[in-house]
């Protein structure tokens, strides 16, 4: 700028007509600022007094607060020291299942004498659609910005998170019994590579193949969706290593083998894979998870509730494992934010390892973040505020009573926090939900849909609990 331009701008500025910073500033879409940020980068950077700028759907700085004066954005939120992090990420549920929330939840065995008949009786596209409208709010109310699903009619789902705004991985289930949508696990993977095809290309949504679990499906048909997921370059995500039960069935059928080295065996654990719990794993199955580049989701709510054990989670991490936190479905850990999960993974690991400094906030909330990231092998594109990431940000209300006062920001969202806390949540650059009022759908008619349904549920199972058979 010449020097009689300079004078120029310096004398308008005098009249008021505009500040100097404002001349030249680069246009943005959306700048959050006076925000105790919390990058998650590599090196954990914390801005204490900063701002995150985003252009379309991507960050395009991150800093502090003299960035403000650099940009002109079309909405600002000054959210007045409140705590800015990535989106969480929800690595591992059933979304649909939420109008099945709260039946049966103590009884043993729940899996094979409850919900496999109570889904045989209740599951359509109808349901689908309800339960994963009503699970998608939760979660954005409860800061998740992407999340990974395994069930059926996986294509319902994909429209209900296009209509929200969300991202998401979702996995067709393929299973060698009867189901819904497919009567066998080769209609399953047919339905599925349709679900490829139509969502392929898709900025928001990763479309997967998800077979249920190695004993529930046989070793060529694991093979098969091993195979052709890496032609395809599509994730698969499997329940492993979770239940006794497993373990018994695999270790019949492969001479003693762990599910994990079974799945090894076969050719079926590689870096497309996300296995859900890994609870019985030893270090050798680690080894085997390390090696194959693989991802993780740990269930630690679902995982003590059905009294199936702790996954040696801490020992994966530490060895840099792809791991992050998942809440399973909402009959299983029922609640589906991951925020509500924090508080148990850092106080159980602490417990099983017998160490109060085992499992501290800041790797909790790794593992909510780049961790889950890392397990869905999108770590290039969400899990930390950094420029050129997709703008997927969460504002966590600092001011709430339960929040009060915070001198270590990890260790009040661990330990302090809850799903209420969160107060905007923002994916791929858009405001799907501000000051906690849902903006991109109408969440009392989603409730009241949800409502309706308990009608049809409460027909099917009786008082005792029971599915009416």
């Amino acid at each position: 700028m010449s020097i009689k331009h300079t004078l120029l701008a310096t004398a308008i500025a005098g009249l008021g007509l505009f500040s100097l910073p404002t001349i030249g500033a680069e246009k943005a879409d959306l700048m959050i600022t006076d925000a105790m940020v919390l990058t998650m980068n590599q090196d954990k950077t914390v801005y204490q007094n900063g701002t995150v700028v985003v252009k379309d759907n991507k960050i395009i700085a991150v800093g502090d607060a003299s960035l403000a004066e650099q940009y002109k954005a079309k909405q600002t939120l000054d959210v007045d020291g409140d705590i800015v992090m990535p989106g969480l990420i929800n690595t591992h549920t059933h979304v649909s299942m939420t109008v099945f929330r709260s039946l049966a939840d103590d009884v043993p065995d729940r899996l094979h004498r409850y919900i496999f008949p109570l889904e045989a009786k209740l599951v359509s596209r109808d349901m689908v659609r309800i339960g994963a409208n009503l699970g998608n709010v939760e979660m954005v109310k409860g800061g998740v910005t992407t999340y990974a699903d395994m069930y059926y009619f996986e294509d319902e789902v994909a429209k209900t998170v296009d209509k929200i705004g969300m991202r998401a991985v979702l996995g067709e289930t393929v299973i060698k019994f009867p189901v819904a949508d497919a009567a066998n696990a080769d209609e399953g993977i047919k339905y599925t590579l349709n679900f490829i095809e139509e969502y392929k290309d898709h900025p928001r949504i990763t479309p997967a193949f998800a077979p249920h679990a190695p004993y529930t499906n046989t070793t060529e048909t694991l093979q098969k969706v091993a195979k052709l997921s890496l032609e395809l370059d599509v994730p698969v995500m499997i329940h492993l290593a979770e239940s006794h039960r497993e373990e018994e069935k695999i270790a019949k059928r492969a001479n003693g083998m762990s599910p994990v080295e079974y799945m090894d065996s076969i050719g079926a654990l590689n870096k497309n894979l996300v296995g859900a719990h890994m609870i019985l794993v030893d270090d050798k199955d680690i080894e085997l998870v390390k090696q194959s580049d693989m991802g993780v989701a740990h269930n630690m709510s679902a995982n003590i509730k059905s009294a199936k054990g702790v996954s040696p989670a801490l020992k994966m991490y530490d060895q840099n494992v792809r791991i992050g936190l998942g809440t399973d479905g909402p009959m299983s850990g029922n609640t589906l934010s991951t925020i509500d999960e924090f508080n148990q993974v850092a106080k159980v690991h602490k417990l099983v390892n017998k160490d109060r400094a085992a499992m501290p906030p800041l790797k909790v909330i790794d593992m909510a973040t780049m961790g889950a990231a890392k397990a869905l092998h999108m770590e290039d594109k969400i899990g930390s505020l950094e420029v050129g990431k997709l703008a997927d940000i969460i504002v966590i209300d600092t001011k709430a009573p339960n929040m009060v006062p915070v001198y270590n920001p990890y260790s009040a969202l661990v330990y302090s926090a809850n799903s209420g806390n969160v107060r905007h949540s923002i994916v791929d650059g858009k405001v799907l939900m501000k000051d906690r009022e849902m903006l991109t759908v109408d969440e009392d008619a989603i409730r009241n849909e949800a409502l309706e349904f308990t009608k049809v549920v409460r027909e099917t199972v009786i008082e005792s609990g029971e599915v009416v058979q």
